[in-house]
């Protein structure tokens, strides 16, 4: 890493999120990887193509190939990479992000904490309910409510079976809450999610005028659970995904609360859109799509 004039080391970090199995992605994220030598790469889920629209194993015959060449050519270069799924992403491929953890390619962090340098990074995957069937990655967010037109988590259909408690009372506040109860101070502490905060700029989905049996769609679909948690724990920085059009609605893809940055790397064009910052100059940080 560089040394900055204030003595800093530079981190230059990339984010990128919701991939979806677009190869042309995958491949100008790689190329940029080879050219700039990012030290973290940040991924928030959305790895693989529609979960009921692909018949392979994207993750093992794919994805995962991708990262092991790239290893292999850049050697002490490659960048530490932190991983999620998202709820796109069956739970069934989450053993290949574990075999390739064990492989030193990249650290599979859901619902696991790691340490950066003086930092702690946090991973954590599910989303509140939506109206989509695959519930793999989908909680309850703060209590058993779910908006208009949403299937409940206890429904719809899972590549992995959890218990029916699991599935009825689990919530992302609970998660949030077991997930970081051995630490007081979270003010140096990085949060890799997938869903973004309720009501932020981060969280606007296109339902203007839209209803479900008369009553009106809620815009902000974000966790609300989330949202709590930013506000009253006030990390150093939040990353998120899921609701790609939402830059394009509020022409913001970061937002600060308080301490607190958050990036969104969830983009509804053709391109991937990646952010790239420093740790140490976070108000710095840059969306580029590629």
């Amino acid at each position: 890493m560089e040394q900055g004039l204030s003595g800093k080391s530079k981190m230059k970090c990339f984010f990128v999120s919701d991939l979806h199995g677009k190869q042309a992605r995958l491949e100008s994220l790689c190329e940029r990887i080879r050219s700039d030598k990012p030290s973290i790469l940040f991924i928030g889920g959305d790895i693989t193509p529609s979960a009921f629209g692909y018949s392979g194993d994207y993750i093992h015959e794919v994805f995962v190939p991708e990262f092991r060449k790239l290893k292999n050519e850049m050697g002490k270069d490659y960048p530490a990479v932190y991983i999620i799924l998202g709820n796109d992403d069956p739970r069934s491929f989450e053993r290949e992000l574990i075999e390739a953890d064990k492989e030193g390619l990249m650290v599979y962090l859901h619902n696991r904490k790691e340490k950066i340098a003086n930092h702690t990074v946090f991973g954590y995957s599910y989303i509140p309910p939506t109206p989509f069937l695959l519930k793999d990655w989908e909680r309850y967010d703060v209590s058993r409510y779910v908006d208009p037109g949403c299937v409940h988590p206890t429904e719809g259909m899972r590549s992995v079976e959890v218990s029916k408690d699991e599935a009825m009372f689990s919530t992302i506040e609970k998660d949030l809450g077991l997930l970081t109860a051995q630490l007081q101070d979270l003010s140096k502490s990085i949060f890799l999610f997938h869903s973004p905060p309720y009501k932020s700029m981060l969280d606007r989905a296109d339902l203007d005028g839209k209803t479900f049996d008369h009553v009106p769609l809620d815009v902000n679909v974000g966790s609300i659970a989330i949202e709590r948690f930013i506000k009253t724990q006030q990390p150093l920085l939040t990353l998120h995904g899921h609701v790609h059009e939402s830059s394009s609605i509020t022409g913001e893809w970061k937002e600060q609360w308080g301490d607190t940055w958050m990036y969104s790397a969830a983009w509804n064009g053709k391109e991937l859109a990646l952010v790239i910052f420093d740790l140490n100059k976070l108000e710095m940080a840059e969306r580029i799509l590629i």
